[in-house]
């Protein structure tokens, strides 16, 4: 295979991306649409619709990379370079200029059909001397599939290609099932070398119940170590006919992840229409799905009873209605950007850009946008402080990574 063709942007005109109001001028919420969940109130103020943050950055962009396969995560290498999933089931190192190398020979065969394919990818604690990568892929299996999380030694070449060798599966969500939805997933190594794994509930009706049960792997969050071993101190490890693995329940569909400046994890997840929730899942704690949760069906009907709280489940921290439909996520601290210390970036692939959450200890203080025009699959922030953005156009299966930097005029 040939190196894939990429289209340098290092010229072009940076598009400046600040909203309609002026900086420094307070503003209500971002969100104008009506909501979906019409007679649905929020348990708390700020747990939905947050005001804009009264300064807001202006921001320009520029194209690293475009005509690339379809592309679903995405991490930095430490020599700048990134390691890129597709949704086919490919690998690719693509330089800081935007050349891509060869498809990375050894990577596993995935179910691609659906919202399949090779999912997100995480470099070991310890990279830079075991070499050692991690990824989650939707697995094919005898009766079906379900997401796998594997390791293996990340062996690149001078051509930006390169190898993955010494393969190995360390933990598949079960139950396998026969569909093609709600794999999740994210992979979030915490400061203690825990590995946290994200996944979904497989979105059909025989299978979303299953997000309260915690003799099933759907629609949970995971927390394992580094061969995918349950630790010994997770909350359902003694609770018998428990999945020892089991970090928190009642989730629907996962593709947001990252650690906060104090190292705990945050996740948003895909709801139904209207209910996307941005959570911190703490050890045991049930979120509800499908039995509580804020929007509706995609036909208008209620989910379950149409209950927004329970004495037994936990409310996310904020949610949206009309959804962003999230996918990615970053933690910003960095001097690029001094606006958004301590926020959070998620990538939107309904609102087609990057949605910035700042918080107020453990609350949403405010949020803003920046519109991209384009769904974004991942979010990461470089070292050099700048936000790095996947993109992609699934209807011709390419993505674009872009760079979003302080406007210097």
């Amino acid at each position: 295979m040939r190196p894939i063709p990429l289209l340098l942007a290092s010229t072009a005109l940076c598009a400046s991306l600040m909203p309609a109001l002026a900086m420094g001028q307070d503003s209500g919420s971002v969100e104008t649409q009506a909501p979906n969940a019409a007679n649905q109130q929020p348990a708390f103020d700020g747990q939905t619709r947050a005001p804009q943050p009264a300064e807001r950055p202006e921001v320009e962009t520029t194209v690293i990379a475009e005509n690339l396969p379809q592309l679903w995560a995405m991490e930095f290498l430490p020599d700048g370079r990134m390691l890129v999933t597709t949704k086919a089931g490919d690998m690719h190192i693509v330089t800081a200029e935007g050349e891509a190398g060869e498809p990375i020979s050894g990577v596993p065969e995935v179910d691609a059909r659906g919202q399949g394919g090779l999912l997100d990818v995480a470099l070991a604690p310890d990279y830079e001397t075991s070499g050692r990568i991690y990824f989650s892929f939707s697995e094919p299996r005898e009766g079906g599939n379900g997401t796998s999380v594997a390791h293996a030694v990340l062996t690149p070449d001078d051509a930006n290609g390169g190898a993955l060798e010494d393969v190995k599966v360390i933990f598949q969500q079960m139950p396998t099932y026969d569909g093609d939805k709600h794999f999740g997933s994210r992979l979030v190594f915490a400061p203690d070398g825990a590995l946290f794994v994200t996944v979904g509930e497989r979105s059909d009706v025989e299978t979303r119940n299953q997000a309260q049960d915690i003799g099933s792997g759907l629609g949970k969050v995971f927390r394992i170590d580094a061969e995918g071993a349950a630790l010994p101190d997770n909350p359902f490890i003694e609770t018998e006919g428990a999945l020892p693995e089991i970090w928190s329940l009642g989730h629907r569909n996962m593709q947001s992840a990252a650690l906060d400046g104090e190292g705990r994890l945050w996740t948003v997840e895909h709801g139904p229409k209207g209910g996307d929730e941005l959570n911190r899942p703490e050890a045991g704690v049930n979120y509800g799905w499908p039995e509580v949760t804020y929007g509706i069906d995609y036909s208008g009907a209620p989910i379950g009873e149409g209950i927004t709280a329970t004495e037994d489940t936990t409310q996310p921290v904020y949610y949206w209605d009309p959804v962003i439909a999230p996918s990615g996520m970053a933690y910003y601290d960095g001097a690029e950007f001094p606006e958004w210390n301590g926020a959070f970036l998620i990538g939107g692939l309904v609102t087609k850009g990057v949605v910035i959450v700042h918080l107020d200890g453990d609350q949403v203080a405010s949020e803003e946008r920046v519109p991209l025009e384009a769904r974004v699959r991942d979010v990461r922030v470089g070292s050099d402080g700048a936000v790095y953005a996947v993109t992609e156009n699934p209807d011709a299966g390419t993505s674009s990574i872009l760079r979003l930097s302080k406007a210097t005029s």
